[in-house]
Parts: structure tokens; C-alpha cells; sequence
């Protein structure tokens, strides 16, 4: 498998630069919060989300050299991102996030969501800063829908009748949204055409998408040690995923341990074995190679250069995560 190292080299530098940038930015005017944001952005993350919005930001402007506003709406794209997870960590109890404590875990619950909310306001001054209205509609968009993600997530706890079209919708709101806009933001700031952008929007969305499909697969094959939290704990919590969606339709009897929550000894790990023997994980498998091939389409419209070609690789690599 690829490593993100090799697949991001086009960027490698700029991601350097934007985790040192990152500290700065919180700045430490109040020691907690600067302590619990220096947890989170030493944390070694894959940096996905903003190494989209670089190789993007290069891609569109082959020629030329990126602008420091390329380089801040990547920061920006990060600081969201981090929030989005401190703010899940606390809802979903989570006392791990990629093998290390969560912020609430090391600090408070009270902590973690004033560090989550400190985190969205600095990003969004920045944003505004940023002097393109655009922009601030397409960033300030993603973070209505991570809200609407997570309650939508909330109200469909344990619900066997989520239809398919409401998981791809929860999973655009959490995951997606983030990619789609930033990757579209990204394109505007290098003054492309209104098609390019709507490109680069696509791309993200599928590219999203097709991460959070192979995530929700790897709740079931991945090992604890791999996914930085333990397996099956996305079923656990009653979010019912694709591969689970799948499974319903070939064997309706896991609505029973489903809608009575797991209560009864041995309901989770019978749930998980009677996934397994279904063609879910195959299909699930399917949606997501759909995605991520839709995803590559996207970027016809580009020039051909390291960082396109990266970005075509990225759909591969997001792919090579099941393998």
C-alpha cells in the first residue's frame, strides 16, 4: 500500500509548514485550551484534508505558485476538521482517537467542547480574513452540516428503517462536506472557471464519500490496534452503516438484536458474525470503488502534473486502506 508520505510528496513541504503554522494560530493566551490544541495537532494524522486542498491549490495553478490564501484555507480546512473530532469525541465517549487519548479523556468533557468551540471561532475568524465571500459561504456551509451530520447520526441511532439515501446523506453531512467545499474553495481562491470549481467540488464529495464507505467497512475487518478505537464500536453505538444496511436486506433477523440495542450477552458479537456471512461487506466494497472511481473522473479537467496525478492516486490509496 502506498503510504500517504509518498502520495502527499507533492505537498510535502506546504504540510510541514501548516503543522508548524497550526500551533501558532491557536496561539497561548489561555494555557488549557493551548495545551489541549497542541495535543490534537501533534497528533500524527494522515493530514488528508488539507493535503487535498494544497495538491488542489497546485493542480489549479501549475504555472504559478500558490498564494498564502491557499495556504491558510488548508489551516482553516485542518482547524474544522480537528473540532469536528474533539466535539464527536465527547458525544460518542470516546476515550481514544488514532491510539491516543481524546482531549476530553485528558482534560474534561467541559474542556474538550470549549476547545472544539475555541477551535471553530478561530477558524472562522481566519476565514473571514481570508476577504472572499465565496469562500466564507462554501466553509461556513460545512460547518452547518457537520452539526446536521451529528444530529442526524443522534436521531438514527438503533434504527433498522434508515433508508440508504439518509446514511449517504449523514455520511456527506460528517465526512464529505468538509472535502467537497474545501476542494471547490481551494479552485476559487486560484480563480479557475465556475466548471473547474464544481469539479473539484465533486471530487471531494466522492473522494469523501468513498473514505467514509471503506471506514465503515473497516468497523467490521479492521483490528483495534489499526482503526485507533475498537472494532465494531460504530454498531456498538447503534450507527448503522452500509455494511449493516446490506446485511438487513439479506438477513432481517438482525433487526431484533438491533432494535433492542444490544442488550442481551452475545447480541453484538452474533450481530457481527451474521454480517459476515452476507455479500455486505462485497457490496459495501462495490460503493465504495464507485465513488472513488467517479472521484478520478473529476479531475479530467485538469492539466497533467505531479499534483493531479497525486490526487488520482489519493482515490486508489483511500481504496488500498481494505487491503
Amino acid at each position: 500500500m502506498t503510504s500517504t508520505t509518498v502520495l502527499f510528496s507533492p505537498v510535502e513541504a506546504d504540510l510541514q509548514l501548516l503543522t508548524e503554522n497550526l500551533k501558532k494560530l491557536v496561539g497561548a493566551r489561555h494555557p488549557i485550551l493551548y495545551a489541549a490544541a497542541e495535543h490534537l495537532f501533534s497528533t500524527k494524522g494522515k493530514r488528508l484534508r488539507p493535503a487535498i486542498v494544497l495538491l488542489i491549490s497546485r493542480a489549479t495553478m501549475p504555472k504559478q505558485e500558490i498564494t498564502p490564501k491557499h495556504r491558510r484555507l488548508a489551516e482553516i480546512t485542518e482547524m474544522i476538521h480537528t473540532a469536528s473530532l474533539v466535539h464527536d469525541d465527547v458525544v460518542d465517549e470516546s476515550e481514544v482517537r488514532r491510539g491516543v487519548p481524546t482531549v476530553h479523556s485528558l482534560f474534561s468533557n467541559r474542556i474538550a467542547v470549549l476547545a472544539g468551540d475555541f477551535l471553530f471561532a478561530q477558524s472562522s475568524w481566519y476565514l473571514a480574513n481570508l476577504d472572499n465571500l465565496e469562500v466564507v459561504k462554501l466553509l461556513s456551509q460545512v460547518i452547518m452540516d457537520l452539526a446536521e451530520g451529528e444530529i442526524q447520526q443522534g436521531l438514527y441511532q438503533f434504527d433498522v428503517n434508515l433508508s440508504f439515501e439518509a446514511y449517504l446523506e449523514k455520511s456527506y453531512c460528517k465526512t464529505a462536506s468538509l472535502i467537497a467545499n474545501s476542494s471547490k474553495a481551494a479552485a476559487v481562491i486560484s480563480g479557475v472557471s465556475a466548471e473547474i470549481a464544481q469539479d473539484m467540488y465533486y471530487y471531494g464529495r466522492c473522494i469523501g464519500l468513498a473514505f467514509q464507505i471503506v471506514d465503515d467497512i473497516l468497523d467490521f475487518t479492521g483490528s483495534t490496534e489499526s482503526l485507533g478505537k475498537p472494532a465494531g464500536s460504530d454498531l456498538r453505538s447503534g450507527n448503522l452503516t452500509a455494511p449493516v444496511l446490506f446485511a438487513l436486506e439479506e438477513k432481517p433477523s438482525l433487526e431484533v438484536a438491533i432494535e433492542r440495542e444490544f442488550a442481551e450477552e452475545g447480541d453484538i458479537e452474533e450481530a457481527i458474525a451474521l454480517i459476515k456471512e452476507t455479500k455486505a461487506i462485497e457490496r459495501t466494497r462495490e460503493l465504495a470503488a464507485s465513488y472513488a472511481k467517479k472521484a478520478a473522473d473529476h479531475l479530467q479537467c485538469l492539466p497533467p502534473c505531479d499534483s493531479r496525478e497525486a490526487l488520482i492516486n489519493l482515490a486508489d490509496y483511500v481504496l488500498s486502506r481494505l487491503y
